[in-house]
């Protein structure tokens, strides 16, 4: 274990959606790759409160003791309630979850736009189109407005459902304001995650270039791309800089590895060339297939950031 990848941190900041589970299934060999590692499970799902989560994981085989889970709702409320003063009469746009964390904060609860002085926006299956118009109501009326994640999409077993991005997108076109925001990739989850673990030197871990990896990059920790979720090693090559993972792997059991298996560089028996927008990585007779995804990203690396969000890649 001393030279596994995750001994080098004393904190794992784990996704959960897309990384660890989709929906009602674990994703096959995560619960084994995590055991007994030093984990935080953070989610940008408000749906369901951290004790529900961490039941959630037990019933699918993980070690989650309920301490271990930070949501997105708590962050979202936390940040709040850094905003405005104890009190402040608040519209919940989102699940119980996330009501319960607002009124845990010494904030009041409200139900009409005329009443609220700030609106808090969370991920419900059953938001709809009149508490959307009540919170556009509000925040047009001057309400200090905090989303808890902007994620666009949802991964589940059935695929990828509308997220909390898209309903937020509603709201902003409805508004012309911008939220803050408390979730990933923004850091204020990261700095609750830590600080509730009383750990320093994180990893953070997860399925989506544009919350997980990005967020991780912001707070300054190493990154690990998972690839059992939304994003795939094309995304990879031809993203931005601030979404470069430290670390990919095909799944969590890289964690185990050492360093050097999971980070992208030339590999011995793949060769890697870009001819305008092509990316070709050609493999050896005998050359291990999972080395391809490495050679392919460090090649891509050294490509301008502004041309890389042309790159097309192939692998032979």
């Amino acid at each position: 274990m001393s030279t596994a990848l995750a001994a080098a941190y004393d904190r794992l900041l784990v996704d959960l959606d897309g990384t660890v589970y989709a929906g009602a299934v674990a994703i096959p060999g995560a619960a084994d790759a995590l055991d007994g590692l030093p984990v935080t499970y953070v989610t940008n799902n408000a749906s369901r409160g951290p004790g529900e989560v961490a039941q959630h994981l037990r019933d699918l085989g993980f070690e989650a003791p309920d301490a271990s889970v930070v949501t997105s709702a708590q962050a979202g409320a936390g940040l709040l309630s850094s905003l405005v003063p104890t009190g402040t009469p608040v519209l919940v746009v989102g699940a119980p979850a996330l009501r319960a964390e607002v009124e845990a904060r010494g904030l009041t609860l409200v139900e009409s736009a005329e009443d609220a002085r700030a609106v808090v926006q969370g991920h419900s299956p059953d938001t709809g189109w009149a508490r959307l118009s009540e919170a556009a109501l509000a925040i047009r009326a001057g309400a200090v407005w905090v989303a808890t994640n902007t994620d666009a999409t949802l991964p589940t077993e059935r695929g990828l459902l509308v997220g909390n991005g898209s309903m937020v997108a509603a709201v902003r076109n409805a508004t012309g304001r911008e939220p803050q925001v408390a979730g990933k990739p923004y850091t204020p989850i990261f700095v609750d995650a830590m600080r509730a673990a009383g750990a320093h030197t994180a990893l953070v871990v997860g399925d989506r270039l544009d919350t997980d990896i990005e967020g991780g990059n912001a707070f300054g920790a190493d990154t690990y791309l998972v690839l059992t979720g939304v994003n795939d090693v094309q995304d990879v090559v031809s993203a931005p800089d601030r979404h470069q993972p430290t670390f990919v792997a095909d799944t969590l059991a890289g964690l185990r590895m050492p360093r050097g298996a999971t980070l992208p560089g030339p590999r011995d028996g793949w060769t890697a060339t870009v001819d305008g927008d092509a990316l070709t990585v050609t493999g050896d007779p005998g050359a291990d297939p999972a080395d391809a995804k490495y050679a392919a990203i460090a090649a891509a690396r050294d490509v301008p950031e502004e041309r890389r969000s042309g790159l097309r890649l192939t692998i032979r």
